[in-house]
């Protein structure tokens, strides 16, 4: 099994918190391979605390398989790519509403993506489809517990 830590907020910082973090939520980390069935494994974290760069603070996250994917800055596909998310499982902090994907979900979950893209100053956070969250099979997009974003 693959795990990953959560990705730092500043670059020059990646080591001590990946250490810090793996050291925290090692076990909880592990999951399944990144593909939708009853393998597939997401977890709600609770009494974490990450920031954004625009100033935003979560005290939840949803760990999860994902597919590779393009970040937007905002929940439709008309925004900016801010990151991608490249390895799985990743950290999906809130959910907001936004256009259909390709199965008719309207969920977008947010969360730092492992390369940043267009508005580097963002460091890669961004908005990604529910398509790409790899939740158990029968488990329905919003994840159950993880909060609605502040600012949808």
């Amino acid at each position: 099994m693959r795990r990953r830590p959560l990705r730092p907020l500043l670059a020059g910082r990646a080591a001590a918190v990946a250490v810090s973090i793996g050291a925290l939520l090692g076990p909880a980390l592990a999951t399944a391979p990144a593909h939708a069935d009853a393998r597939a494994t997401c977890e709600l974290q609770d009494g974490i605390v990450l920031r954004d760069t625009i100033g935003n603070t979560f005290t939840k996250a949803l760990y999860c398989d994902n597919l590779p994917a393009d970040l937007y800055g905002r929940p439709t596909f008309s925004a900016p790519v801010t990151g991608w998310l490249l390895l799985s499982p990743s950290w999906f902090t809130c959910y907001s509403i936004g256009p259909k994907d390709t199965k008719g979900n309207d969920v977008w979950y947010y969360t730092q993506g492992d390369r940043v893209g267009d508005l580097p100053y963002i460091k890669g956070w961004g908005n990604v489809p529910a398509e790409m969250v790899q939740l158990p099979a029968g488990m329905p997009h919003p994840a159950a517990g993880l909060p609605r974003c502040p600012w949808y």
